[in-house]
């Protein structure tokens, strides 16, 4: 089987980061625009300015042992291999960067593999991510004379098992605090709004998520709320903005915050830099005072059985 996420710069700087925007935003599914038009402006003006920022907020999360999200990635393949045992070979990649999904592929096709399950690590389906990673891998097959058989993992944004192990890793860390919170922002990838309007799933995916997490975590005295973080462009994305809500809740008198971001199966640059960096600057300059960023479900113990759990029953006739 192949986890796969969305992707990472090899290096924190300028240059990496340049090589990993241009593969990521010139992806057909994530920029939906004719790439005549979108190609000038990309290479011309995203590609010039935009590296040398995201590569300082690399630097702020980077690892001894390199990107948070290919070391935790690599990680939850690790922990998966142990709980399968050997009769299943797990690899891991990403969609953008490396390893690359193909190079994955022919991993799992030259260990003797012929039945693979295709899992991108997004609970919530949206056609810039889990739609990607199929294409990727339908690229890949194109080029093989003797393909495999695949399945891939469905969306899971409301199975009973990412729920409990959310409501489950998300108590925990709750209980952990050395502050109540008032509120728990639940803040999700943000997408275009005109995705909602094409037939995207992806906000609707999100809600349910929040809705079903709220109701499992049974904590009538805690508000939850519901946003939408990375805006990218002019174009209008889903709302409310987790950056606009930081600042709103304090400013209406909010003093204890505590954020989790349940859409990333594993934390990286948005939950690290983006959530518990700028996210604290945000609410604290606001009027805020305790502010505490969760983890995601990455390698733990509630992730990893939920994880069992969803990849058993996609092997299911396949052992």
């Amino acid at each position: 089987m192949l986890l796969v996420n969305l992707g990472t710069p090899d290096a924190p700087d300028a240059r990496s980061v340049r090589r990993y925007l241009a593969e990521f935003l010139s992806d057909r599914r994530v920029v939906e625009l004719p790439p005549i038009a979108w190609q000038p402006i990309l290479r011309g003006i995203i590609l010039t300015t935009r590296p040398k920022k995201s590569a300082h907020a690399y630097r702020q999360v980077w690892t001894q042992a390199g990107s948070p999200l290919a070391a935790i990635t690599a990680a939850q393949a690790a922990g998966l291999q142990e709980r399968l045992g050997p009769e299943v070979r797990v690899e891991w990649a990403m969609r953008y960067g490396r390893p690359a999904i193909g190079a994955g592929l022919e991993r799992l096709q030259a260990a003797g593999c012929e039945r693979i399950v295709l899992a991108p690590l997004y609970p919530q389906y949206s056609a810039a991510t889990t739609a990607s990673v199929v294409d990727k891998a339908g690229d890949w097959l194109r080029m093989q004379r003797w393909q495999p058989a695949l399945r891939t993992l469905p969306p899971y944004h409301d199975d009973p098992a990412y729920i409990a192990a959310l409501a489950q890793d998300i108590g925990r860390q709750l209980d952990a605090l050395d502050f109540v919170p008032e509120v728990l922002l639940l803040s999700f990838h943000g997408m275009p709004e005109r995705t909602l309007r094409l037939g995207d799933p992806y906000h609707c995916h999100c809600r349910k998520t929040a809705r079903l997490l709220e109701a499992a975590l049974a904590r009538p005295q805690l508000r939850v709320v519901t946003s939408f973080q990375s805006r990218f462009g002019r174009a209008r994305w889903l709302e409310p903005a987790t950056d606009q809500v930081l600042v709103a809740e304090a400013a209406a008198g909010t003093r204890r915050l505590a954020i989790a971001a349940p859409g990333f199966a594993a934390d990286c640059l948005e939950t690290l830099e983006e959530l518990a960096i700028r996210g604290h600057e945000q609410f604290t300059a606001a009027g805020g005072e305790h502010f505490h960023a969760l983890e995601c479900l990455n390698a733990g113990t509630a992730g990893m059985a939920m994880l069992e759990t969803l990849v058993r029953r996609e092997l299911a006739g396949w052992r």
